[in-house]
């Protein structure tokens, strides 16, 4: 259960170690929660190294987040990138008249070898109206291609679109390393996500107590699809919601998925860790 008292500002204690590493596989270090100054890149790193986060990608979803993701993966060997247009910039940069050149700008910065990940695209219908769909579709194809154009996995946002995002995939033909980030879908659609060989990358929602639906189609997937997340600033696993999220609190988010596997912690951390590098690659090989 949240805590009520606990505040947006108030920093949560850091949690048991995990007992081996693991990665945050969707993480957004250019963002605040509440709109002030960006988290220091080289101390959120550090609090998540000291409980057993040692590697992190961090996604910039629009030119400026994807800019960022260039400079800091340069300058920490813990991180990896992945840049795209969010579902929600597409419309605003097509009526702006600026979507094509945007799309150059991502393509030029997913082309970066530590750039693993073309995402998060995909479909967001509950932020965007009927209006921008035709233009989110688009993206999302375009996204698509782009990461099979370049070899890369592609990391899903999919929000209110699930019957869309499954379509498109089908229709599009996914990329052999598929990722439905912060997966939201009921027991039907993780057992096609299986059958397609998708991988699900579990936030802390999992946490949640009113999340019994996510955690039955959480069960349906085998441990060598499953991947975990912060989604950070978002997303804060309980008991710390409300509170603002960093890649530090993923030990909540695993053992609570632990639990819906029913495996010990040590075994799923391994199976996080084997898969990670699975879909994205080592990351210390790629030091400078």
């Amino acid at each position: 259960m949240s805590d009520p008292n606990l505040r947006r500002s108030d920093k949560p204690a850091p949690p048991q170690p995990l007992p081996s590493p693991v990665v945050d596989n969707h993480t957004h270090l250019d963002i605040s929660r509440d709109g002030g100054a960006p988290p220091d890149v080289r101390a959120v790193i550090d609090e998540a190294v000291a409980v057993g986060v040692d590697r992190m990608v961090q996604v910039g979803c629009d030119l400026a987040g994807a800019r960022f993701t260039e400079r800091v993966i340069d300058a920490h060997p813990e991180l990896l990138g992945g840049v795209a247009l969010h579902p929600n910039e597409a419309p605003k940069l097509y009526a702006a008249g600026e979507l094509d050149a945007a799309y150059a700008e991502i393509e030029r910065i997913a082309a970066h070898p530590r750039v693993r990940v073309v995402g998060e695209s995909g479909l967001d219908y509950f932020r965007t109206g009927p209006d921008g769909v035709a233009v989110q579709q688009e993206s999302f194809r375009w996204h698509i291609e782009l990461a099979k154009r370049l070899g890369k996995a592609l990391q899903i946002h999919d929000r209110e679109a699930h019957e869309d995002v499954m379509r498109i995939l089908a229709e599009q033909g996914a990329p052999e390393k598929t990722v439905l980030h912060c997966f939201s879908g009921d027991v039907a659609m993780a057992r096609e996500c299986v059958e397609r060989g998708y991988y699900v990358s579990v936030a802390g929602v999992v946490t949640f107590k009113n999340a019994r639906e996510l955690r039955a189609a959480l069960a349906q997937v085998p441990l060598e699809q499953l991947l975990v997340e912060t989604d950070a600033p978002y997303l804060t696993p309980s008991p710390h919601r409300g509170a603002t999220n960093a890649p530090y609190l993923v030990p909540l988010t695993v053992r609570a998925l632990a639990e819906v596997k029913n495996v010990d912690v040590p075994t799923l951390c391994a199976a996080l860790s084997e898969n990670s590098e699975r879909v994205y690659g080592p990351w210390w090989a790629s030091r400078a």
